[in-house]
């Protein structure tokens, strides 16, 4: 069926309204008025919406616009200036069947809108999955808003700091400064409120590199979450690719965009780089029942992957209800017009990609030889940012670490699971993590990749925070109201004990003491490390390890610190400290474990004083081992070509049972001097000669570094 056009005016004269022209899509001032263009396939008509105010229930004005070039269908309208709200409705047919869904009774948000002037309101008028709904929905779509691009960056630019010496933050922007008690109340939970003053001291304190944002741009807060009293938290369902999420602005929807742009600038000046996180793999408006804001209305058939089949239901590799299909030029080259704006206008120094694994699927199987990667990496402006996969999704050949190309970093979860499986006590496990130790070079060499494609992290913010992690071994989500049937069952956690939280001092002392070790094993390996914004306060979400619905205290930071939560802040910052002051831990290239000349850069050493052999990898009972790095096979050089130089260090391991281990001769140095230890007891720091024998208790980490005694 064809619907026909009710609830609104009929389009005005075409006088009111010029040609224009194809290119730039979007809406664009050029001083004497703006230019709109959008693209459709398959439209038979394209109506422009003009409104006056946000709280309007109808269109001002609504014009055809007078010219197509090719698919894009564009109009100049003279007069109109930055603020202005607009969105269009789009005529064609409703043929679900063929994957058309047309209805001009829909209200649409333009694609390139790079401002939302008004957020969606839901109502059953933005729905018609059970066919084309007469229900007009103006009063309730969200809408776009015109901006004027000019900002004053003073001379900001990104900072490109080299890969190896990078480390990154994941924190949320509402998240962070929420509750902090120094940030002004306006500002708290805002873009501003992440630069404010005592949250940058608090990065820059912290001493990591990068602030890696989760989802920023504008998105959908899900109706059935709505219903629920819960909310998108996390943000990962997006409505619109250009425009930053306005709730993180407390002064209008286009000041979000000048908000954020401040917020770079701070944090640029500040030496931190601003890496966001984009879910270009899906959009906010769901499965066949969901609502019809923009995409599905304006080109469904075009912007989507279809069952082939049966068009009328989507192929689903995101768990959301449809996947956009990056295939289709006009789809690819709105993710490629939405990241160079990100970097060229808001000044962004990298992304994280969600779900990067669909993006790769042109047809249906993932292929690292698509159009979506061949096109970054010839691009001037995006093949030179940081580039970070997030390298599977839910469909069938998704898990894709290790497989992307050479440009990009991945979120190595191999690293993650043997790491925590280590910890926590299982068997078997110690050659798994010498190769992640070691940067994870069965993974990224074989194809001419480098440690810092590996980007290692112990948490995320999808899974337990590490305070969790180490006190909890069941999921605890019933707050999100789906009976806990929600998040992931396999967390190799370890309660320790108790479940929960517990005021028996032996295992409170397990727990910290358990932290300190993942930390230190996350800081002490090749490859690039990645710390969940809050772990260094003891953030706890009780026990939730699937929080994208909870905006509130269980997702908010605490910044009122118990005294041990003051003690691992304070270790987290001497372990960074420690590690950015010898490049030893921050190689650009993979460790051999071959002699060079007299020396090994690294070596691997049994309990027992002497090198491991073949058979002590294959040993179900071993937990304890030692990485040596030489400092005399350290042969890297820095940008200059300047040979860099660092001491020997032995990194110790000790799992979970108690450990006689016999210290090995340091080869290039007379002694060892214990330089840290994840163990809460003060450190003794006196000179310890090769062949001793140390006691070392359970689930510790200990550097011993080599020394001369003429020294």
């Amino acid at each position: 069926m064809n619907p026909v056009l009710t609830h609104h005016s009929s389009p005005t004269s075409s006088t009111d309204i010029y040609p224009g022209h194809p290119y730039p899509l979007g809406a664009h001032f050029d001083g004497q008025g703006i230019n709109f263009a959008i693209y459709s396939e398959n439209a038979q008509a394209i109506e422009l919406l003009l409104f006056n105010q946000a709280t309007d229930t109808n269109p001002s004005r609504s014009l055809l616009l007078p010219e197509k070039t090719g698919p894009v269908w564009h109009g100049y309208v003279p007069n109109l200036k930055p603020g202005q709200l607009y969105a269009y409705r789009v005529h064609g047919k409703f043929e679900p069947e063929r994957g058309h869904r047309f209805n001009p009774n829909k209200v649409l948000l333009d694609p390139y809108a790079k401002a939302i002037g008004r957020p969606l309101r839901w109502h059953s008028s933005l729905f018609d999955a059970d066919g084309a709904s007469i229900q007009d929905s103006a009063p309730y779509a969200p809408l776009g808003a015109v901006v004027d691009d000019h900002f004053d960056w003073q001379g900001d630019t990104r900072l490109n700091i080299p890969w190896p010496n990078t480390i990154i933050y994941e924190t949320h922007v509402k998240g962070i400064s929420k509750q902090h008690p120094d940030v002004s109340e306006a500002l708290r939970g805002t873009f501003l409120g992440l630069a404010s003053e005592p949250i940058i001291q608090h990065l820059v304190s912290l001493g990591i590199t990068a602030v890696q944002l989760m989802p920023v741009q504008a998105f959908v807060n899900d109706e059935f979450l709505v219903n629920k009293g819960l909310s998108n938290y996390w943000g990962y369902n997006t409505l619109a690719f250009f425009a930053p999420e306005a709730s993180y602005s407390n002064n209008g929807p286009l000041q979000a965009v000048q908000d954020f742009k401040l917020m770079v600038q701070r944090l640029h000046k500040a030496g931190l780089e601003v890496i966001i996180d984009v879910v270009y793999n899906h959009t906010g408006e769901g499965s066949h029942l969901g609502p019809t804001l923009s995409f599905r209305g304006i080109d469904n058939a075009s912007y989507y992957k279809l069952h082939p089949k049966d068009k009328q239901y989507y192929m689903d590799y995101t768990g959301t209800g449809n996947t956009l299909n990056p295939h289709n030029p006009f789809a690819l080259q709105l993710i490629m017009d939405s990241l160079r704006y990100w970097v060229s206008e808001m000044h962004v120094d990298g992304f994280r990609f969600d779900l990067t694994s669909a993006l790769a699927r042109e047809f249906y199987d993932v292929n690292m030889l698509s159009a979506f990667f061949k096109i970054i990496q010839q691009d001037p402006v995006l093949s030179k940012v940081k580039l970070i996969a997030e390298p599977w999704d839910v469909g069938h050949g998704g898990y894709q670490v290790g497989n992307f190309p050479w440009q990009w970093a991945e979120h190595n979860g191999h690293y993650r699971d043997t790491m925590r499986s280590y910890w926590r006590g299982d068997k078997g496990k110690v050659a798994e993590v010498a190769t992640r130790l070691a940067g994870s070079s069965d993974l990224y060499s074989h194809s001419g990749r480098k440690p810092h494609a590996s980007i290692n992290f112990i948490t995320v913010h999808d899974g337990f925070t590490l305070q969790d992690l180490v006190s909890y071994e069941q999921k605890h989500n019933e707050a999100n109201g789906e009976h806990n049937r929600d998040g992931n069952d396999h967390s190799l956690s370890s309660n320790n004990g108790i479940e929960g939280p517990t005021q028996n001092p032996l295992i409170l002392h397990k727990r910290e003491i358990l932290k300190r070790s993942l930390l230190a094993t996350l800081f002490f390996s090749q490859g690039i490390p990645m710390l969940l914004g809050g772990d260094e306060l003891g953030r706890t979400q009780h026990g939730n390890n699937n929080a994208y619905c909870q905006d509130n205290p269980l997702s908010w930071y605490d910044w009122n610190l118990s005294e041990e939560q003051k003690l691992l802040l304070n270790y987290t910052k001497d372990l960074i400290a420690f590690r950015k002051s010898h490049p030893t831990f921050q190689r650009r290239h993979f460790l051999k474990g071959q002699l060079e000349g007299q020396y090994k850069d690294v070596s691997w050493w049994h309990p027992s004083g002497r090198e491991m052999k073949e058979g002590d990898w294959h040993d179900a009972v071993l937990s304890s081992f030692a990485m040596l790095l030489c400092g005399s096979a350290f042969h890297e050089v820095d940008a200059k070509g300047n040979l860099k130089q660092d001491d020997t260090f032995l990194v110790v391991f000790h799992g979970k049972e108690s450990t006689m281990f016999k210290l090995p001769s340091p080869q290039d140095a007379e002694a060892w001097q214990l330089a840290w230890s994840s163990d809460l007891k003060p450190q003794a720091t006196q000179v310890i000669f090769g062949g001793r024998v140390l006691k070392l208790e359970r689930d510790l980490v200990s550097v011993y570094q080599g020394v001369r005694l003429n020294q």
